[in-house]
């Protein structure tokens, strides 16, 4: 199959390039490491592209980072770059025009270069501090013309830089999702209980001599599928929800004009604001599962309720 074909050159491509890597990766790490400032990627075309790309992936793993467009470099934006910083930069031929007029400048405040390139020797090659050779035998494109291993070379090897100094880093998942507060796995790591659960009008709270029917109408109000029973200092006494209801009243057809505290679970299970909504979510999932759980402060005051809907809609799966 052609596709596959063409798949397993640009592979190729990538294995050989590994089979080439030497101490040069490890002196890149060490000073991405060392970095005070930012690595500032910059790259030119479909290299710029790949450029932009490394640069999201480092700030994401922990290391600021930002893109420099080396055509406006020269008109001003070298004010970008400053002493502590770290200059990526990309280029197959590694004689890019507008890459070569800013490499005085850079050199000028001291910053060092790590280079991506396809040919060492060439002027980026000359002037960096570190060169990681990220050259192909040839693109895959018919006439060797148009990048795609050669770009595809660059970001596997910016890839690896990025991720080698997140592990040197020790960055953590939750370093992870602290960059990431809006994905699934930000959600999952910081979102707490006291985040998401119901309070005030959402919240049915009832007294222990109220009647069940009251009971009833609470838990219509709030649009909840349970109601805490309460003290006069909030403390919980119990649990009745909307499925208790309907067992008791297939039971006792008088029960919704007799005190609900004779009927309330005096132990249901509870949570508390500080932990995380999805630990409390796996519990709820049981077995056996449970639609909704009070949530209780350090006095064991109900402080709101926590439902499994809510849990499921804000993402946390």
């Amino acid at each position: 199959m052609f596709g596959r074909d063409l798949i397993v050159q640009e592979a190729q491509a990538l294995l050989a390039m590994a089979e080439r890597l030497d101490d040069a990766f490890s002196q890149a790490v060490e000073l991405g490491l060392a970095c005070r400032g930012r690595v500032v990627t910059t790259g030119m075309g479909k290299s710029g592209a790949v450029a932009r790309k490394i640069a999201g992936t480092l700030a994401s793993t922990g290391t600021p980072s930002l893109f420099l467009h080396p055509g406006e470099g020269v008109h001003g934006d070298l004010g970008m770059v400053t002493m502590g910083d770290v200059l990526l930069a990309l280029s197959n031929s590694g004689d890019t025009e507008e890459l070569n007029a800013i490499l005085p400048a850079i050199t000028r405040i001291g910053v060092p270069i790590i280079a991506l390139i396809g040919r060492p020797d060439s002027p980026l090659g000359r002037a960096a501090t570190v060169v990681l050779d990220t050259s192909v035998e040839r693109e895959i494109c018919p006439f060797n013309l148009a990048p795609t291993s050669s770009t595809t070379a660059q970001i596997t090897m910016g890839d690896a830089l990025a991720i080698a100094i997140m592990r040197r880093r020790k960055f953590t998942s939750e370093d992870y999702a602290r960059l990431h507060p809006r994905g699934a796995l930000g959600r999952r790591l910081l979102l707490t209980v006291g985040d998401v659960m119901r309070t005030d009008d959402n919240l049915a709270t009832v007294a222990p001599h109220m009647l069940l029917k009251d009971v009833l109408f609470a838990i219509t109000r709030a649009h909840a599928g349970s109601a805490v029973v309460l003290d006069d200092q909030q403390h919980l006494l119990g649990l009745i929800t909307d499925g208790d209801l309907r067992r008791i009243l297939v039971l006792d057809e008088d029960a919704l004009r007799k005190p609900c505290e004779i009927y309330l679970n005096r132990e249901p299970r509870t949570t508390t604001p500080d932990r995380l909504a999805a630990e409390t979510l796996q519990i709820m999932q049981g077995p056996p599962q449970i639609g909704e759980m009070p949530v209780i402060d350090a006095d064991d005051r109900v402080v709101g309720m926590l439902n499994l809907k809510d849990l499921l809609q804000a993402g946390i799966v």
